[in-house]
């Protein structure tokens, strides 16, 4: 279940409640005239199925809320109502499976940003790839695997194809080419710091380190896992039920293969240098691909889903 907070201008008051009246999915309606203060109008509060939010919330965009106002989708944790059950049983899908897109989308753009927390976590996580490539540490290559940041923008690149948002393409795009940029940057003039000093040596980065050999060796599994991923990440995104993204940060080699860029780099191995990007370039491709797939499967899925829905609300009021 759902809660809507709707901040109305005056205006467009009727027209919400109107919207929100006609839906048999909504329950637990309640206007508080003259609670807004900024814009001057309404509070408008509603019970929704996750499974109907998509077109509750469409209806209150093309009344145009949100460019006044605004529109608040809040999960309710707990909550006890035999109409509010009625609803969610009447509403074709499942809660678990159905997507909220605003709150999908709205995440997408909130951890794709390019600032300075994600070239922080994207610059210590290739350090700490870097160092687990010389020690030869698949506990460290897992650990760098899960700081780095950048999995969200990555299926951020299938969600702006999905739902046509060329600024979230650009936005992503962005955030991946200058945080890989500067975390290979960052972590090449560590490695290079580390060679003068003494501290790593061209036999430590050339010597047999099986391991971590798979960062700088691509082959169809490094597709394939990459793949497959990215459609588990894609569920957990937009799934009710949450948890499989940690699996997927620990599964595909993309802060490693940065890391260990950026130490061929700095020791002059050219023949590292072009299988780890080669690695990093197939990860990314694989990702962005499957996430893509599975969100516009997701996407039509419950797009038949709503026409299905307002099927159902079609004969329901017939009867009535």
């Amino acid at each position: 279940m759902q809660h809507l907070r709707i901040t109305s201008p005056r205006d467009l008051t009727p027209a919400v409640l109107d919207a929100l009246r006609a839906d048999e999915a909504v329950t637990s309606l309640t206007c508080v005239r003259g609670a807004s203060l900024v814009p001057v109008g309404d509070l408008v509060e509603a019970d929704v199925p996750r499974e109907a939010v998509n077109d509750v919330v469409d209806a209150l965009r093309a009344i145009g809320v949100q460019q006044e106002g605004a529109i608040h989708v809040v999960p309710v944790a707990t909550w006890l109502s035999q109409p509010a059950l009625d609803a969610e049983r009447r509403t074709p899908g499942s809660s678990a499976d159905s997507v909220v897109w605003a709150d999908v989308t709205q995440r997408a753009y909130e951890e794709s940003e390019l600032n300075w927390t994600f070239l922080t976590f994207m610059s210590l996580a290739t350090l700490i790839a870097s160092i687990a490539i010389v020690l030869d540490s698949q506990i460290l290559v897992i650990g760098a695997m899960v700081l780095g940041p950048e999995f969200i923008p990555i299926a951020a690149l299938g969600l702006a194809l999905v739902r046509r948002r060329p600024s979230l393409l650009r936005y992503a795009a962005r955030s991946l080419l200058v945080g890989f940029a500067v975390a290979i940057a960052v972590a090449t003039l560590a490695a290079l710091a580390a060679r003068a000093l003494g501290w790593v040596t061209l036999e430590q980065v050339t010597a047999p380190r099986p391991a971590t050999a798979f960062v700088y060796t691509p082959d169809k599994w490094s597709f394939i896992v990459a793949v497959i991923a990215a459609a588990a990440g894609a569920l957990s995104l937009t799934s009710a039920k949450v948890g499989g993204l940690s699996g997927v940060f620990i599964s595909v080699t993309t802060i490693p293969a940065a890391g260990n860029v950026a130490l061929g780099l700095a020791f002059g191995v050219f023949d590292e240098v072009r299988g780890s990007l080669l690695q990093l370039l197939l990860n990314i491709t694989g990702m962005a691909v499957a996430g893509w797939l599975t969100l516009a499967f997701q996407h039509a899925v419950w797009s038949r889903m709503s026409e299905r829905r307002a099927l159902v609300a079609a004969r329901i009021r017939r009867r009535a």
